[in-house]
């Protein structure tokens, strides 16, 4: 079998479970030098989420790939700094792949659910754009010393929608919005020096932290939701999403696209990709993509039996979707 990144040198931060341990396990099954990140070397007896750099690491290597679990606290400078430090000793000031998943804030977010912002503690801010955006540029500007350096590399932003219209509370639509316009911005200065970087949006995908959440009443069970935003049914959304791997593959068909630098600069979406490198799912499905008119309808109780009579083809542009962020 072609291992596509043999070769290749990437980072995924928090890694430990999740859409982070997915991208790291497609990266390094597809033949890639992979350091991974998490506050969690070996999982606590009894933690009922469970998830460490140690599983993820074992798994990898099950799959032939090479893993080097680096035990790293995001919200540390001195942490950030030292895994680039050590990435540049080891393999000799090569990075071909940053990706910029670490976040703290899904359980925060669940639990202040439909809450408006000034109900909210004020630290509700910190703990959703410290390790969630600031982290990013951090590791950013490291990852780009060395790429540069290079001329050759690709920073992923691990984003979503809520960077377009509100989406579960201020503080995540403020971060995520800053995600891809990081994205956007970097990309600029990055272009002379051939290093792409891009925003991508998974899909809705059930994680080890979301399943726990909606067993326990989490994500607005049995909650209004909040300002005018339609009642949808999240565990229904989740159970139908993508596997916590369809990110990784693809960032990994980003990571071998030889006209990668078209992209750079543009927020992607995970279904989109898919469709467009001819890849599915892990389980053989084709991942749910929010420019499907008849799945976004069936998101909402109100409108799903319209969902009947709207072909599958039928899909909303991208300069359609664009203009739902419009602020002028």
């Amino acid at each position: 079998m072609t291992r596509s990144m043999s070769g290749k040198v990437c980072i995924v931060t928090g890694a430990t479970r999740g859409i982070g341990k997915g991208i790291a396990l497609q990266l390094g099954q597809a033949g890639a030098t992979v350091y991974i990140t998490g506050r969690t070397l070996t999982a606590p007896k009894g933690d009922p989420v469970g998830g460490s750099l140690t599983d993820t690491a074992n798994e990898i290597e099950s799959r032939g790939g090479k893993c080097i679990p680096v035990q790293c606290d995001h919200s540390k400078d001195s942490d950030i700094e030292e895994l680039f430090n050590r990435v540049s000793k080891e393999q000799n000031g090569q990075l071909d792949v940053l990706v910029n998943n670490a976040y703290a804030a899904v359980k925060a977010i669940s639990d202040n659910y439909g809450k408006p912002f000034w109900q909210q503690p004020i630290t509700t801010w910190d703990t959703v754009n410290n390790v969630g955006l600031r982290n990013h540029y951090l590791c950013s500007v490291h990852a780009a010393k060395l790429m540069t350096a290079r001329k050759t590399g690709l920073i992923v932003n691990v984003s979503s929608a809520g960077g377009l219209r509100y989406l579960f509370n201020v503080p995540y639509g403020v971060g995520k919005e800053a995600c891809d316009r990081m994205a956007a911005d970097c990309a600029v200065e990055l272009r002379k020096m051939n290093v792409a970087f891009v925003s991508l949006w998974p899909g809705p995908a059930m994680t080890e932290t979301v399943k726990d959440l909606l067993k326990d009443g989490g994500f607005g069970k049995n909650k209004p939701a909040p300002g005018n935003m339609p009642k949808v049914d999240a565990a229904k959304i989740f159970e139908n999403g993508e596997t916590t791997e369809y990110a990784g593959k693809a960032i990994v068909a980003l990571a071998t696209d030889p006209n990668i630098m078209k992209k750079s600069g543009k927020i992607l979406l995970t279904a989109d990709l898919g469709y467009e490198y001819g890849f599915k799912d892990i389980n053989g499905k084709d991942a749910l993509n929010m420019r499907q008119v008849n799945k976004v309808l069936k998101m909402n109780p109100k409108t799903a039996w319209i969902a009947n009579f709207v072909p599958d083809f039928v899909y909303i542009p991208k300069w359609m979707l664009a203009l739902a962020g419009n602020k002028f």
